[in-house]
């Protein structure tokens, strides 16, 4: 997928978002600090990882800036609602800046944090599949915990099989 507009990339990119909001929304708050495993992401450490990538890093470099990632842990948001809140202003953050580039910009290079050139269209690119890979391990926490996740297009796999014809 090429980008060439700025507004349809951000379009494309607030559908992304809204799946991400949906699983986030079923975080139980109690479960914020979950993680299946010592020294691994919990919950709350991914949805913060999610929107500090976003923001210093992606929001940095194509901005023509080095990256700023801080990290992800609590001393940015301590708790559900707190992680959230970070998030929602985080991204709010990143849209400001992606639509201040023009269409023209997309072609323009940046340097990744390795120092290598890319165009910024196929960075953004990367951002979305970060966001996606981040929500699947999300996903995968909710699913150690017996809690049910929403579909992302509507059927499970099993339901879109028992819709199918029979091969």
């Amino acid at each position: 997928m090429e980008i060439t507009s700025v507004e349809s990339f951000i379009d494309y990119y607030e559908k992304i978002r809204a799946r991400t909001n949906r699983l986030i929304a079923i975080v139980p708050p109690e479960h914020i600090d979950f993680t299946y495993k010592s020294g691994k992401f919990t919950i709350g450490d991914q949805i913060r990882h999610i929107a500090t990538i976003e923001r210093y890093m992606y929001g940095e470099t194509i901005s023509g800036r080095p990256s700023a990632y801080p990290g992800c842990g609590k001393e940015l948001a301590d708790g559900y609602e707190n992680t959230v809140s970070f998030f929602n202003e985080m991204h709010r953050q990143s849209i400001d800046i992606i639509r201040n580039l023009s269409d023209e910009d997309l072609t323009r290079k940046c340097l990744t944090p390795a120092n290598n050139e890319i165009s910024i269209w196929k960075w953004l690119r990367a951002m979305v599949e970060h966001e996606i890979h981040h929500r699947a391990e999300i996903y995968i926490y909710l699913n150690l915990l017996d809690i049910k996740t929403p579909q992302i297009f509507g059927f499970s796999a099993e339901e879109v099989q028992n819709l199918s014809i029979k091969l």
